[in-house]
């Protein structure tokens, strides 16, 4: 029997409901398979920021770094907009998480369900056979280079953004992603803009290097404005795909589109060891908020993902995933999916089939 311990931080908007939803499976797995769960809750983004704290409380960050397991909820929206720098929600909250939890190596999954195929705006072939991840680095690059505005009340300010890259962390990034392609189709892509940029070609140079150690892996490089163009029409020849911080953030949502839906696809942003933090790739949607609209199943797919790798339990991330699939097969699903269902009751569904409770 293991006890589950994880720090839970259901964010802004959506992010409650559809992070009570996934909770409510795994109290039904872990009733399934003889576990306990020690859950502890904390605010996070916009929802801090009104209980007067700042974006991500000092308790919050106790906590992550305490269970070493963090299932997340979207953060920010609209309503905190008007907030500079790091007092808002995203910069002040999910930046410096990621940082301090040395949460390098994000994984997206591409592979669209045979049941939501039809609901993609591309045609069936090129859908079929799909059968991708996205490893992004998570804590370089661009978007923790420095910052700043030159002669800001001047005629003509400036603005720049720093994008840098140590061999040690490119190198690091590429053995996740090498690491990971062996246990999958064996191939990795790694993306880049090397025709411009320096930080690019130190990629490239250590990606090879790395790849030296990976005789049984295939490696190929990719442009990034070439890749989002291949994502699209050829996506069943990609395995790993490997890439920087920022194309990684426009990768990954562009993706999405092969899966038909942003609300089925989970995420894990890694350490090393058992450290990781799972979340949706969809937003706050401060729009459906509290109508019970919201599709709980990317946040469900994110919890399968925590107990899997941050807690090696196997056969219970699988009977989640299972459970899943027969949500999706059966139109057991929120209106975004064409079915009728709240996101409470999806929920329900998913953890009463985990339970044996339906066939």
């Amino acid at each position: 029997m293991a006890n589950i311990n994880f720090t839970y931080l259901p964010g802004d908007g959506i992010g409650t409901e559809v992070g009570e939803a996934a909770i409510n499976v795994l109290n039904a797995t872990v009733n399934k398979f003889g576990h306990t769960l020690d859950i502890e809750r904390h605010l996070i983004g916009g929802a801090a920021i009104d209980a007067g704290m700042k974006p991500l409380p000092d308790e919050s960050l106790a906590s992550a770094k305490k269970t070493g397991a963090i299932l997340l909820g979207a953060v920010g929206g609209p309503k905190w907009d008007h907030l500079k720098g790091s007092d808002r929600p995203e910069l002040g909250a999910l930046l410096p998480l990621r940082k301090e939890l040395n949460l390098y190596a994000n994984i997206r999954p591409a592979a669209p369900h045979p049941a939501l195929i039809d609901r993609a705006p591309l045609k069936r072939e090129f859908l079929e056979g799909v059968d991708f991840v996205v490893m992004r680095e998570l804590t370089g690059g661009i978007y923790f280079g420095k910052k700043g505005k030159d002669n800001p009340n001047s005629n003509n300010p400036s603005a720049y953004d720093e994008c840098r890259y140590s061999e040690s962390e490119i190198r690091r990034i590429s053995i996740k992603a090498f690491d990971l392609a062996r246990l999958r189709k064996k191939k990795v892509t790694s993306v880049d803009k090397s025709n411009v940029l320096e930080t690019s070609r130190l990629w490239r140079a250590v990606v090879e290097k790395v790849a030296k150690d990976y005789e049984d892996v295939d490696l190929e490089h990719l442009l990034v404005d070439a890749m989002t163009m291949h994502m699209l029409t050829r996506g069943k020849d990609f395995d790993v795909i490997l890439t920087e911080n920022m194309f990684g953030d426009i990768l990954t949502d562009e993706a999405s589109v092969l899966c038909g839906s942003m609300g089925v696809i989970p995420s894990a942003s890694l350490s090393d060891g058992t450290m990781g933090m799972y979340e949706p790739i969809h937003g706050s949607a401060p729009d459906i908020a509290g109508q019970g609209k919201a599709n709980p199943l990317a946040m469900i797919l994110s919890a399968a993902w925590m107990l899997r790798l941050s807690f090696k339990l196997e056969n219970e991330a699988a009977a989640i995933e299972a459970a899943v699939d027969a949500a999706l097969y059966d139109g057991h699903t929120t209106g975004d999916l064409g079915g009728s269902m709240t996101t409470s009751e999806v929920g329900q569904w998913i953890a009463d089939h985990v339970g044996g409770d339906v066939s």
